[in-house]
């Protein structure tokens, strides 16, 4: 078991390289993953289960220290996700599918990815937590009502079809998770320990299935699409960081809300593309899912180096030019 959690912890620590080269590898050869399709859905569940084997009552403990600065975090990233996203289809005036698959990522609750991100980074890692938490519990609702919102310009969009499948794959998963943990206790502690394992095996099926099946279309339109991605990426970072910036916050706090806007649950906008517009839209939750990791692992390691007497220089140094 200590071998198996060890393996856990490493393949977790290379998340993003197991996703680059499996999703390179169904790029070249998508025979080999092309029926992996089916499997989208109910890995995602699986995923989300393992999320709510995770969750404590003292994660949301934060919400009740700190109200404001979670509710800050929530509201910062379901406008600046879709906004940015909304904006760039605009800017760029994608095709339909991708358009939808842009704005699917953008409006998708935060990435399980950013906790561990905020945690190298040495940002406020309860408020991370707890957002990533609050912004899960109420994608059901935020998510599909955004695409709706957005989105619907481009292609049909059922607002209840959407409810249901995040309700089915993301709210129900997590709180049997929940009840799981509750019921047994301690006793789960060894599925927890090889969690990372089956969220990496996981979401590089799910990356791997989507690029294999849109393999074609990525050939014609993957580097407009990787480009839109790393903006849609960045800007979260940047107008999550200022918005913690602008609020006040403490440094710590600001690392928070930089990843926790920027870094989405893209494992959750490639199932809903998939089930419900097409394999194309949903290559920017595949991309996203690569690039995310890559980019919160070079940023974490930026931020990790700030502290508050740096960055009293910096201020400094920028009002004396």
């Amino acid at each position: 078991m200590r071998a198996l959690a060890a393996l856990s912890r490493f393949v977790g620590n290379t998340f993003a390289y197991w996703v680059l080269i499996f999703a390179i590898l169904a790029f070249f050869q998508p025979g080999w993953f092309i029926d992996l399709k089916g499997a989208i859905v109910p890995l995602l569940g699986l995923v989300m289960f393992g999320m709510g084997l995770t969750l404590k009552l003292e994660d949301f403990a934060e919400v009740a220290r700190h109200p404001w600065r979670v509710a800050l975090g929530v509201v910062a990233h379901f406008v600046i996700m879709p906004g940015v996203a909304w904006a760039l289809c605009q800017v760029f005036h994608l095709p339909a599918e991708i358009a939808v698959g842009v704005i699917l990522v953008g409006c998708c609750p935060s990435g399980t990815s950013s906790n561990v991100m905020t945690w190298l980074a040495r940002g406020d890692l309860a408020l991370s937590v707890a957002i990533a938490a609050v912004t899960t519990l109420f994608a059901p609702l935020l998510t599909p009502a955004l695409i709706w919102l957005l989105a619907s310009a481009w292609l049909p969009v059922s607002f209840m079809e959407l409810f249901w499948s995040i309700l089915q794959v993301v709210l129900l998963p997590i709180a049997l998770g929940v009840l799981a943990q509750r019921l047994l206790g301690q006793r789960v502690q060894h599925a927890v320990e090889v969690l990372p394992l089956v969220s990496v095996v996981s979401i590089v099926i799910i990356v791997t299935a989507v690029v294999a099946a849109s393999q074609g279309k990525i050939a014609e339109s993957g580097l407009l699409i990787m480009a839109v991605v790393m903006l849609h990426n960045s800007f979260g970072y940047l107008l999550g960081y200022f918005t913690g910036r602008v609020f006040k916050l403490p440094l710590a706090q600001r690392k928070s809300l930089a990843l926790e806007v920027g870094m989405q649950n893209s494992g959750l906008g490639a199932a809903l593309a998939s089930a419900h517009f097409s394999p194309l839209a949903a290559v920017p939750s595949a991309l996203f899912s690569v690039w995310h990791n890559i980019s919160g692992a070079l940023l974490s390691t930026y931020l990790r180096r700030m502290n508050d007497e740096n960055e009293q220089k910096l201020e400094t140094q920028q009002l004396s030019d």
